[in-house]
């Protein structure tokens, strides 16, 4: 099949297009799924490039196309076309880290890449947390029902204990022409969107429905969101929208209108300064998708200014840079909450894949390329002049 494999940390050199790679064989338990596109992902960039690893403190860009190669770690495997797809999927579902077992995760500043998880990675696999399909073989174990379905494809699958598995990482992903995944995590889908718009939903409206359910924002609430025309973001306005919040949007020049298209009541420029844009102390609740400095005329801690007092922070990105200078007075004299969103329980795709065939959200796909071309698109990705996704199509 054709595929795309990650070969290292470092830059766009280490995607490797490939149409010689064996297709993955379902296992007890599994299927197999035919991809029709895939969409591309901020996690995407920062494994490649290992940002994760502890001891980078810089915004995503500084190293995104060109990887961060003070802590380069070289692939570890031999560059075997045999990837996670075919022996490092447990049939169980487990991790497929080349035989690491949770136990043995290392996590700390080690001056080695990692990934989000914290376990140090083994290449080459395939990369894609995003896909869309339809199953086209079984697995022992699974009913004929699921033969010949469309699906959408979990991409955070949770493992327990604050844990979860994500495709594309611990497992062989969507870059490529054909996915095995468990069959419970392959969600059948009555939709009219598009195989691209599909594709754009799993990772970054999982971790939107996260971020909004975790804040518990309810009907009738203000909520504050940075990012807001990326992938994330602009799930979450919404998502915010939709449970009736009214959303203020931290955007950049030029995509003011397709948020307030998505949901936004209120549009600020990140170009200014927060200070000057919003009022002290007028929203509930914070959803923060950037970090670092949040705009180009402020800094990190005035979206706490804007954060009324009992109000809620929520966190699940930082490619502004993810070390930030936190006043700890703000924090407990105004009795914040801060909540840091990863996790995602088994409650929150079929909710989603709910709001999807009720028509009641609906991805906004910037651009496609073919899968071939995933290093401009990922170049075209990281120019972040676009609002919502980029789509890779792979061949037929």
């Amino acid at each position: 099949m054709a595929g795309v494999l990650l070969t290292g940390h470092g830059g766009l050199d280490k995607l490797e297009y490939r149409t010689d790679l064996p297709v993955p064989q379902p296992r007890v338990g599994e299927v197999l799924v035919k991809l029709s596109a895939a969409a591309i992902n901020n996690t995407d960039i920062n494994t490649r490039s290992g940002w994760y690893d502890s001891s980078v403190t810089t915004a995503t860009s500084q190293g995104a196309e060109q990887g961060f190669a003070s802590n380069n770690r070289d692939a570890q495997g031999t560059g075997d076309v045999e990837s996670k797809a075919q022996d490092g999927v447990q049939a169980d579902g487990g991790q497929a880290d080349g035989g690491r077992a949770d136990g043995d995760q290392v996590f700390g500043n080690s001056g080695e890449n990692r990934s989000w998880s914290g376990a140090v990675l083994s290449f080459p696999f395939i990369q894609g947390a995003d896909g869309c399909g339809v199953v086209v073989a079984l697995g022992e174990g699974v009913s004929e029902d699921c033969l010949g379905k469309r699906v959408v494809l979990c991409a955070m699958q949770d493992a327990g204990g604050w844990k979860c598995r994500c495709l594309g990482s611990e497992m062989d992903g969507c870059y490529a022409q054909y996915v095995r995944v468990k069959f419970d995590e392959a969600y059948p889908i009555s939709s009219t969107l598009s195989d691209a718009e599909l594709a754009a939903i799993p990772c970054a409206y999982s971790t939107a429905e996260g971020l909004v359910q975790r804040s518990g924002v309810v009907r009738g609430e203000k909520v504050f969101i940075t990012g807001a025309s990326g992938g994330v973001g602009l799930a979450a306005v919404q998502l915010a929208s939709l449970r009736g919040a009214e959303v203020t949007a931290l955007v950049g020049k030029g995509k003011e209108e397709a948020v307030r298209e998505s949901g936004a009541a209120r549009v600020v420029s990140r170009h200014g300064c927060l200070r000057e844009s919003m009022e002290e102390e007028s929203v509930d609740v914070v959803i923060d998708l950037v970090g670092g400095d949040v705009t180009t005329g402020g800094c990190w801690s005035d979206i706490l200014w804007v954060l009324r007092r009992g109000g809620r922070y929520a966190v699940s990105g930082a490619i502004a840079g993810p070390i930030v200078a936190l006043d700890l007075r703000q924090l407990y004299l105004k009795d914040l909450t801060f909540l840091g969103c990863t996790y995602q329980g088994g409650d929150i795709f079929p909710r989603l894949m709910g709001y999807v065939e009720r028509g009641q959200v609906r991805p906004v796909v910037a651009k496609e390329f073919p899968l071939e071309e995933v290093r401009e698109a990922q170049r075209a990705f990281l120019k972040k002049d676009f609002v919502g996704k980029i789509v890779l199509i792979p061949p037929k």
